[in-house]
């Protein structure tokens, strides 16, 4: 790779830019996650229960020009949801950095759900009620109780969360595009970089990706040892 044939000023905007995206998805999505994993998880068996959670872990086996698609539909201009957004942030949300958020958050949310759902399901409830016996309100058991018994399940989420939403091509390009410094993310930009011939730049990028996601990978290993 001749590093001569790299453009470092058109190198950066995507890195940081899927930086901003994975974070703050990240951040979102495992809210998200935990509220609704919680939610599941103490409300027991239902009817419709298995519907909703088919509902949930819906865009894990859905193709991402699908869910992108379905996104578009709900975001655009002649929505009423698009139309209150467009509202609240001043500009429309499609083909803006916040909907390369969005398309993050969905596609990276049946893994962080199915992650905390576990780490929930593998809560001993004996010791929760062993906390409200001793007082303690559903605040101090969880705080106290349950979501230190969970952390691993919630760590490896939120691990799981930023890694998709680093990653995200399909949905992303879909509804944010590929409009270099204002939503043009790593994958897609590797994608018109291949697709330009422009092998240097492409490679620059890969490296960057498999590094940031493999010091995260790493940096987690440590701490669980």
């Amino acid at each position: 790779m001749s590093m001569q044939a790299i453009d470092w000023n058109e190198y950066w905007p995507p890195i940081r830019l899927s930086l901003q995206v994975a974070l703050l998805s990240s951040i979102l999505v495992i809210l998200l996650g935990l509220f609704s994993a919680w939610s599941m998880s103490r409300l027991g068996l239902f009817k419709g229960k298995t519907l909703v959670e088919t509902v949930l872990m819906l865009p894990l086996v859905l193709p991402p020009t699908v869910v992108g698609f379905l996104l578009l539909i709900l975001l655009g201009r002649k929505s009423w949801f698009g139309q209150l957004m467009e509202q609240w942030f001043g500009e429309p949300i499609i083909f803006s950095w916040w909907a390369g958020v969005v398309a993050a958050v969905v596609v990276a949310f049946p893994l962080v759900y199915r992650t905390l759902r576990m780490g929930f399901a593998s809560v001993d409830r004996d010791l929760e009620s062993a906390g409200r016996s001793m007082g303690a309100n559903e605040w101090q058991v969880f705080r106290y109780i349950t979501f230190p018994l969970i952390f691993p399940a919630f760590k490896a989420a939120f691990i799981l969360g930023f890694a998709r939403g680093l990653g995200e091509f399909g949905a992303t390009l879909m509804i944010a595009g590929n409009i270099p410094g204002k939503t043009q993310t790593i994958p897609t930009a590797i994608y018109i970089a291949v697709d330009a011939g422009h092998l240097p730049m492409a490679w620059a990028w890969t490296c960057s990706i498999i590094l940031i996601s493999f010091m995260m990978l790493l940096l987690t290993g440590q701490k669980n040892n």
